[in-house]
């Protein structure tokens, strides 16, 4: 049973994660019209998955455990926490003030699902 419990959690930070690209592209979108939209979109949100990707705590249990960059889990946690706040700031800017707060509410109760994960990544 807990095991079904560790995999719906990571299903929720995936869902969490494509929202915020999809926020964050958004905003880059609002930025500018024409082309350079297009352009902001894609960087703000290919800026935030290389970020995400590259850099890594090894055998860190959300990620497959590859590190192509290692880093501390402090590291770690400041990235995902500037990428999450950045989305939260797009929602808020693009969608308003109470669907970013639902979004906050929704990473807030990730991170809580997932202290072992944090407690963990706090010891690297």
């Amino acid at each position: 049973m807990a095991g079904k419990q560790i995999e719906s959690t990571y299903y929720f930070r995936f869902v969490l994660e494509i929202i915020a690209l999809v926020f964050i592209g958004w905003y880059g979108s609002n930025l500018a019209t024409g082309w350079l939209s297009f352009f902001l979109a894609t960087g703000f949100v290919f800026a935030a998955m290389l970020l995400w990707g590259i850099f890594n705590v090894p055998g860190d249990p959300s990620r497959s455990g590859k590190a192509p960059v290692v880093v501390s889990g402090a590291t770690r946690l400041a990235i995902e926490a500037n990428i999450f706040l950045f989305a939260t700031y797009a929602i808020y800017t693009v969608l308003g003030f109470w669907f970013a707060l639902l979004f906050l509410v929704a990473l807030l109760t990730h991170y809580i699902q997932t202290k072992n994960r944090i407690q963990w990544l706090l010891k690297q």
